[in-house]
């Protein structure tokens, strides 16, 4: 069984910056997708950032050039670097991470990290 360990989350005051970090019990390498979602109180769950197949990176428009998803293989670990933080960023960040056994997509979800921007 895949576990996802995330860290990083703070508070931090608007404009400041953080990085979250995804820790995999094993090898990324086998994931076909791995990203970030954030769900903010009374919200939906949406995504934030992800990487498909280790080299195409999406964001949501809302924190485009200003986040950016990287990943490590050698630490089995995926960041997100978050600059420029607003307020409107305040939620529980969730990394995920897929991929396919027996032709099915299997997703796995870590237990999330709170970030509050607040000045």
């Amino acid at each position: 069984q895949v576990q996802l360990v995330e860290s990083g989350g703070d508070l931090v005051q608007p404009g400041g910056s953080l990085r979250l970090s995804c820790a995999a019990s094993g090898s990324i390498l086998s994931f076909i997708f791995m990203g970030w979602y954030r769900q903010a109180p009374g919200k939906e769950r949406e995504l934030v950032a992800g990487i498909r197949g280790g080299i195409t990176r999406v964001y949501t428009d809302s924190v485009k050039e200003r986040f950016t998803i990287s990943r490590d293989n050698a630490k089995n670990t995926v960041y997100l670097q978050m600059n420029s933080l607003k307020p409107e960023a305040t939620a529980v960040y969730y990394c995920k991470a897929s991929r396919i056994i027996d032709f099915k997509e299997e997703n796995y979800w870590g237990q999330g990290t709170q970030v509050t921007v607040s000045s």
